[in-house]
């Protein structure tokens, strides 16, 4: 069972466009504390149900790839391009794909 800051990550990701990422400490600014970027991290490690949170769309401020996706760099890069996010080196670019 989540807790209570594990599911407010959890629906923030429902919030994500298709086509589009968002960073971690785009996540903690918007779930109101921009400290607790590693914090999402871990719920996100955590994610349940990962076909219905799609964790996959979340990259570090850089646009870098999870290197610790729960399901592998791999598999993320392939959920990725299937949204139509070009993924080039491990990388996403955020002017292009950010939220």
């Amino acid at each position: 069972m989540p807790t209570a800051f594990e599911q407010a990550v959890y629906d923030f990701l429902l919030t994500i466009p298709k086509g589009k990422v968002a960073t971690y400490a785009q996540i903690a600014k918007a779930l109101g504390n921009s400290n607790l970027c590693r914090a999402v991290g871990n719920a996100l490690h955590k994610n349940p149900e990962p076909d219905k949170y799609p964790c996959y769309k979340v990259v570090n401020s850089k646009g870098q790839l999870a290197k610790n996706f729960a399901l592998g760099i791999d598999e993320q890069k392939r959920w990725l391009e299937k949204d139509g996010i070009a993924v080039v080196d491990w990388k996403v670019d955020l002017r292009d794909y950010g939220i």
